[in-house]
């Protein structure tokens, strides 16, 4: 269902260091929108040092662009955007001001997974155990 972006520099992060956030990711967003962690997508982009600028500058930022539905609480969004941040600081050793979390949304509907609908917020058990949508 939700969908995580991670965007830095090639060196910036191992392998090991990729799959601790994911896991984290996972965690994070399964605990706060009530969603089985094995439906959260974690992406990683590593581009070349060169092709990534803060202030028209060269930097290594770490990007965190997730995706979510549109209808959870303000509250949980805004808890969700805290966590990611500061476990993205926690397990990479990112500095907290090299961090960008960004959570943007749209309706359920504009998203389909394993050839179905999403479901809105707050009906994901019967979409995970009935499969209707």
């Amino acid at each position: 269902m939700p969908v995580y972006t991670c965007t830095t520099t090639r060196s910036a992060l191992t392998a090991s260091t990729k799959a601790a956030l994911a896991a984290e990711l996972a965690s994070i967003h399964s605990r706060v929108n009530h969603v089985p962690s094995e439906y959260v997508n974690v992406v990683f982009y590593a581009l070349p040092e060169e092709d990534v600028y803060t202030g028209g500058r060269p930097a290594a930022p770490l990007i965190v662009d997730g995706w979510t539905r549109t209808g959870h609480p303000d509250e949980q969004v805004d808890q969700l955007v805290r966590e990611i941040a500061d476990a993205a600081t926690r397990v990479t050793g990112v500095p907290a001001e090299r961090v960008l979390v960004i959570i943007g949304n749209s309706p359920a509907r504009f998203a389909i997974e394993a050839g179905r609908v999403l479901p809105e917020p707050g009906h994901e058990d019967a979409w995970v155990r009935d499969g209707t949508g």
